[in-house]
Order: C-alpha cells, then sequence, then structure tokens
C-alpha cells in the first residue's frame, strides 16, 4: 500500500514536470518574468526553453509518469518495470548532482535563484522520487491478487481460478 501511494506521487511529480515543459513550448514563462530568468532559475544557466528543447523533455517525462503508475497498478509487466528502474536511475544522478551543486562541486552561484531552488525543492525532491521509484522497480511483483481460500501471495488471473474450481 505504501509503495502503491509512493509510486503514485513519483507519477504525480513526473506528469506536473512534463505538463510544465508542454506549457513552456508554448513560449510562456511563468513562474519567471522572461525565458532567461527561466533558465536561470530552473538549470542555473542561460540556455533555450523553445519547443525543441522542451518537447523532448515532457515527452521522456510523461512516459515516464505513465509508466511508473502502470507499474503501481500492476500493469505493463517488464517494460513498465524496465521504465521505471530508468527513471529512478534518472532521478537518482539528478539528485546527485544536486548534491555537487549544493557541495560547490559543479557551478552555482549561492546567490542564484537556482541555488536556493536546487536546495530547497530540486534535489529533495529527485533523491526521495529516486528512492520511491527504486522500491518500486525491485518489486517482484507490484500489485498482488489473492483469491479467498488461495494459499501464499501468489497472483492468480480470474480466468487460471475460475478454472480451478469444479462444479
Amino acid at each position: 500500500m505504501r509503495n502503491k501511494r509512493a509510486g503514485t506521487a513519483v507519477a504525480g511529480l513526473l506528469a506536473a514536470d512534463g505538463l510544465a515543459h508542454l506549457y513552456w513550448a508554448t513560449g510562456a514563462t511563468w513562474p519567471a518574468a522572461d525565458e532567461r530568468a527561466l533558465s536561470l532559475a530552473v538549470l542555473g544557466i542561460e540556455t533555450s526553453f523553445g519547443p525543441g528543447a522542451v518537447l523532448p523533455l515532457a515527452a521522456v517525462l510523461l512516459t515516464g509518469a505513465t509508466a511508473v503508475l502502470a507499474r503501481t497498478r500492476g500493469r505493463g509487466g517488464r517494460a513498465t518495470r524496465a521504465v521505471t528502474a530508468a527513471v529512478a536511475a534518472g532521478l537518482a544522478v539528478r539528485g546527485l548532482a544536486g548534491l555537487g551543486w549544493a557541495a560547490g562541486l559543479l557551478p552555482s552561484p549561492p546567490d542564484s535563484p537556482f541555488h536556493a531552488l536546487n536546495l530547497a525543492l530540486y534535489t529533495p525532491l529527485c533523491l526521495a522520487a529516486a528512492w520511491a521509484a527504486a522500491r518500486l522497480a525491485a518489486q517482484r511483483n507490484s500489485h498482488q491478487t489473492t483469491f479467498p481460500g488461495a494459499r501464499g501471495s501468489t497472483p492468480h488471473s480470474s480466468a487460471s481460478a475460475a478454472t480451478r474450481v469444479s462444479p
């Protein structure tokens, strides 16, 4: 139950980030005043937030969100397990990079919006989501259904349960 909630939260976080990237692809810059301020707050460097840069990221984030949610619901088998593991790895890399920025190993001016956001928001969220996604990916079966009278916690489909019942 706990992993289901955590997986749903990770999927929600990825979906919200993906939707923000779709929004930025329209040329909007909220919550920043302009594209420069947005790129400095989100990435700590000046870069384009045009469709060519943000649409592929939106696709990756929304695909990851869909796979993690499917894994949380016990759907998709090996494919969603693999994508969920990849999401966990990607979030862990971003979280570790965030620790590098926080420790001064990677360039990030201490007075920049990115530095504060990285410490307070980006890094903790990435590390927590990486942990949750890794736990979800490591589960043998993320969603198991047992039927009355069934022994253990082995998942059974309704079709196989029905064929074992004698009239």
